[in-house]
């Protein structure tokens, strides 16, 4: 089978390479004149530099493939310009899904996000069907991947073979940027968590996320969205998990959300928009955490074959390659 993998220098798209290449598969990778290729060391394919944001650099590589697998997206939770994100998120999915149909491609995967679940300030635990409408989106990462998602149910509908996954928070190695939930752990390696707010996520093994992408190929309902999820913990508990694999203190004072969000605008206007560099926190983040983010991946288990397995070994996994890549101490600076 040969597959047309966008995302694949990313976090989770690269371990979905790995896998596909594992099981045989040929692979089509898409990548940007600006990717950083570390990702792709050591895993066969045949890469070419296109853009979602250019339908035409995309008609080439996908054709005379057998599925798309659509991983790639603009996942940041500040931007100064949102314009590209949703150009990206949104757009560039709606054209990809477009061209797929055109050029008869049978099968489709859609990796989205299980941002777009309609999470309560309660701690209740969501599954994919509970309500949820783009009002309920906070941000612009979530609204962008909230209508990117609708592109692949409208798609469905219409007759596209299309299969919707929602990862939660995967966590492992090669995150290479790092990812927003990386980038807890990083702070925290670095000492720079000394307090935590009330707030809960689901974290996932990124493998185990990697292996049901691949399964998804062949198994899974049309227009039909699937949570994979690992451990619905509270970002305390994530913490404490940290600090027992690393031996470093787990903070122990907890800042009400209204100081979390005061010092959120502060660095958001100052160190974003006034020095141009990305915050440490941001509004849309504090926001978000007064939502508990818990998350069920039953249909996923059930109709799939997902593995729900324990996420301490990812997370260690996360620490070690973090450590041994310089994201860690003095030697941050040389990643």
């Amino acid at each position: 089978m040969k597959v047309f993998l966008t995302g694949a220098t990313g976090f989770v798209g690269s371990h979905v390479a790995r896998e596909l290449a594992n099981r045989g598969a040929g692979l089509r990778l898409l990548t940007r004149k600006t990717s950083r290729l570390d990702n792709l060391k050591g895993i066969a394919g045949d890469s070419f530099v296109g853009d979602l944001c250019d339908p035409s650099t995309l008609e080439i590589g996908i054709r005379g493939c057998d599925a798309v697998m659509h991983v790639a997206a603009d996942y940041r939770l500040w931007v100064r310009d949102p314009k590209m994100m949703y150009a990206a998120n949104v757009d560039g999915t709606r054209d990809l899904l477009r061209l797929a149909r055109e050029q008869g491609i049978p099968r489709f995967v859609y990796t989205s996000s299980v941002a777009t679940m309609g999470f309560r300030r309660d701690g209740t635990i969501v599954d994919e069907s509970t309500p949820v409408s783009l009002a309920d989106m906070i941000g612009h990462y979530k609204r962008s991947k909230y209508l990117a998602e609708q592109e692949a149910v409208r798609a469905a509908r219409l007759g596209q073979a299309v299969v919707i996954l929602n990862p939660t928070t995967p966590v492992g190695p090669h995150d290479l940027k790092p990812t927003p939930t990386g980038g807890i752990i990083v702070d925290f390696l670095n000492g720079k968590f000394p307090a935590y707010v009330d707030t809960g996520l689901n974290l996932v093994d990124v493998c185990e996320v990697a292996r049901t992408h691949a399964d998804a190929l062949e198994v899974g309902s049309f227009g039909e969205r699937y949570i994979l999820g690992g451990e619905n913990l509270t970002l305390k508990q994530i913490l404490d998990k940290l600090s027992a694999i690393t031996g470093l203190p787990s903070p122990t004072v907890k800042v009400p959300h209204a100081v979390a969000m005061a010092f959120a605008f502060f660095d958001e206007n100052v160190t974003g928009r006034l020095l141009g560099k990305e915050p440490r926190a941001t509004v849309e983040a504090v926001r978000m955490g007064k939502k508990m983010m818990f998350a069920s991946s039953a249909k996923a288990v059930r109709e799939l074959g997902f593995r729900q397995v324990p996420v301490y070994p990812a997370l260690r996994a996360a620490v070690e390659w973090f450590q041994l890549n310089g994201y860690v101490g003095d030697h941050r600076g040389s990643r």
